[in-house]
């Protein structure tokens, strides 16, 4: 049963990406956390959505929510109208000349890894202009899950499905402690030296892979922080342990000790699984040769 036209028009694009994330996620915290966006907004949204269609789109229920024969209808075309949509944006573009691609970065924009791909990107596309999307750490993929970015560069572990994700570098982890804590004299530390010590937290919704990863694989409790400033203060303030990749520049009285039995870092370059676009398989080759020199 198709969308009538009329419908089709009133509907907002946005609007249909976030239906799309809550019918694949079938739960709307997990949908909101794929978004980078909070939960109110998104069931709103929702709502809304199914007063304009006059249909029920998911049965709720405490554990999630399934689709609705009317919401499995809905899911066929909304993914349709979404892929047109992106065509039609890519035919434009390209009609204008003005190949873009907009690249999301967590972490340190000073890796020399990132100068080299830009370097290199840029000799082989002079002409594509790259926007790029700084993210805090609560979101691993920088927005690409809410159509934000085409392709990002992160760090690893966090839930990739639906997602294609290229290693380009692993890195060594240390705790970061304050100079004068009688830890930091140690060569090297292991988990079990940081039992019974507060760690940073990230606030409620963020991707549990990637929580428990910077938290050493085990629930702790400690100050909710967002980006790499605030962690790096609530170290300097109170002490708190947190965990950062070796080799970063740190601010005056803080210091890493190298984690024997971490798992290392991975810095990846994560895409949308089926992407074609030629510029993201591009970016991807040449990030891979880039992180690759030493």
């Amino acid at each position: 049963m198709p969308i009538p036209g009329g419908y089709r028009r009133s509907v907002e694009l946005r609007t249909l990406r976030y239906f799309v994330a809550v019918a694949e996620e079938l739960h709307f915290g997990r949908a909101a956390t794929r978004l980078h966006m909070s939960q109110p907004p998104l069931s709103r949204a929702i709502k809304q959505l199914e007063k304009e269609s006059g249909a029920l789109l998911f049965a709720r229920s405490p554990a999630g929510v399934t689709l609705t024969p009317a919401g499995t209808v809905l899911l066929d075309e909304a993914r349709a109208l979404l892929d047109r949509a992106e065509r039609l944006r890519a035919r434009v573009a390209a009609a204008a000349g003005a190949a873009t691609l907009t690249v999301g970065i967590l972490g340190d924009g000073t890796d020399p890894g990132i100068t080299r791909l830009a370097a290199a990107f840029r000799r082989s596309h002079p002409g594509v202009e790259i926007r790029v999307r700084d993210t805090d750490l609560t979101d691993p993929t920088c927005g690409l899950r809410a159509a934000l970015v085409d392709v990002a560069l992160t760090r690893a572990p966090f839930d990739d499905t639906a997602l294609a994700v290229r290693v380009l570098r692993t890195d060594p982890v240390g705790a970061v402690l304050r100079a004068d804590d009688p830890l930091a004299r140690r060569g090297r530390l292991e988990l079990a030296d940081l039992a019974g010590r507060r760690w940073f937290q990230f606030p409620p919704g963020t991707d549990p892979r990637w929580q428990s990863y910077w938290n050493g694989g085990t629930p702790r409790e400690g100050p909710v922080v967002r980006g790499v400033q605030e962690c790096l203060q609530a170290v300097l303030w109170n002490s708190t342990v947190g965990l950062a990749p070796l080799g970063h520049d740190l601010p005056e009285n803080l210091t890493t000790v190298p984690l024997a039995d971490m798992a290392p870092s991975p810095v990846v370059a994560v895409w949308n699984d089926g992407d074609t676009n030629p510029l993201v398989r591009s970016f991807t080759e040449i990030a891979t040769a880039a992180y690759r020199q030493v």
